[in-house]
């Protein structure tokens, strides 16, 4: 009886976690959506549009600099969903301050932007650990969470288009506000704990080896590589997708913008039907080529007549992001040992949005600022041949991981 017992609270557990994941994710990513998407379109009408390059480097940075050190920290000594809530709390404070650093000058604001990304490019990882760590089966449990984390990105991006906020400061505030909310409701997630608490701390953990020890297995090495090599070409979508549609005409740039994250959230639901059917390799390259698709409508779609092919290449984002990122995620969460989970996640942190997407918004800032310099057909003729570059390197990065990696996931499941 008393095991009967168990297995029933064991149900209505499962039962609460996947709304109170949910939620969590759905706060973490309206967070991100307030003013991630239309940063470039704010900083262009105070002038700045010559630092959207570096100010989108920030986060990149911050990747590198931070998460895969938590990492470490959750694995050894705190609880995840704790050092969540700290985070959010700390970076709403920086979030209500930059309003007031593009009202009085450039000065200092490209600072507090990367002191914000220290704060939440970590949360991102513990907020995938919190949900692996509490999920029965995370192949369909994961989906189904990380849905909502979509769904915060589009109502976000909606209520900044419809406020006409799209190129107001007031998206920091927006952020500031449900950052504050997220960070005291993180503190009643599932407790996560450290799976190694009280453990001496060695040099061996100071340098992640247990983490960098997964790069020994050849397909999980190919993977981090084509990982960190596409998202080189992903960073300029990040940065100059709605300066482009602004560009082109689009007035309720974040609302077109949403389009994609519409998409995303179809697709992750059907990611359980597709994994099944397609498995890790084609989902991966599934996503990856969707970006040289991406870029490529983007590129074609500068006429009238074609404009629609933007509409395209934003719808696109579902493909794009579900099939590589969360597949990705997925995936490392399978290939990762149960004591370096939080490690592994910040370790596809760091090399994607980390050292990736740094280089490729460094590469992307020079190109944009030594290329499209004029305004009008001429100004549309320039983004044209900004947009191919992306699309040949995704292509490229496509065929390499077609050719080299070689996973086996029945004989990664029955170890």
């Amino acid at each position: 009886m008393s095991s009967q017992s168990a297995v029933g609270a064991q149900v209505v557990t499962h039962k609460w976690v996947i709304p109170r994941l949910s939620l969590m994710m759905f706060l973490e990513f309206f967070v991100w959506g307030a003013w991630y998407v239309t940063l470039g379109v704010v900083m262009g009408k105070y002038g700045l549009s010559a630092l959207i390059g570096d100010a989108y480097s920030t986060g990149p940075i911050a990747s590198i600099l931070s998460p895969f050190v938590l990492g470490m920290l959750v694995d050894r000594f705190f609880a995840s969903q704790k050092v969540l809530g700290v985070l959010h709390l700390v970076g709403a404070a920086l979030l209500w301050w930059l309003p007031g650093m593009f009202e009085s000058g450039q000065s200092g604001l490209l600072w507090i932007i990367f002191a914000y990304m220290l704060c939440y490019m970590p949360t991102i990882a513990l907020s995938n650990n919190v949900a692996f760590h509490s999920l029965a089966n995370s192949e369909k449990g994961f989906p189904v969470v990380r849905a909502f984390g979509t769904i915060g990105w589009i109502v976000a991006g909606l209520i900044v288009g419809t406020s006409g906020l799209s190129d107001s400061t007031g998206i920091f505030t927006l952020a500031a506000i449900a950052s504050v909310v997220l960070g005291i409701y993180s503190f009643t997630l599932p407790n996560t704990p450290a799976p190694d608490r009280g453990k001496p701390l060695s040099m061996r953990d100071l340098l992640c080896a247990d983490a960098f020890a997964l790069l020994k297995q050849r397909h999980f090495m190919v993977f981090i590589i084509c990982a960190t090599l596409i998202s080189i070409p992903l960073a300029a979508y990040y940065a100059y997708a709605a300066p482009f549609i602004s560009a082109v005409g689009f007035e309720n740039v974040s609302g077109v913008m949403a389009l994609g994250q519409m998409s995303e959230l179809l697709f992750m639901l059907l990611i359980p039907f597709f994994f099944r059917r397609l498995g890790i390799k084609m989902m991966l390259l599934i996503g990856m080529l969707s970006w040289f698709l991406r870029y490529a409508m983007f590129a074609l779609g500068i006429t009238e007549e074609t404009r629609w092919m933007i509409y395209i290449g934003i719808i696109l984002h579902g493909v794009c992001y579900d099939f590589f990122f969360v597949i990705g995620f997925i995936y490392t969460d399978k290939v990762a040992g149960n004591k370096v989970k939080g490690q592994a996640q910040s370790l596809l942190v760091l090399f994607t949005y980390g050292l990736g997407m740094l280089i490729g918004s460094q590469i992307s800032g020079a190109v944009f600022n030594r290329s499209v310099t004029a305004k009008g057909a001429e100004g549309l003729l320039q983004w044209q041949q900004f947009w191919w570059m992306p699309a040949i390197a995704a292509v490229v990065i496509s065929a390499i991981f077609f050719f080299t990696f070689n996973y086996k996931e029945a004989e990664q499941n029955g170890k």
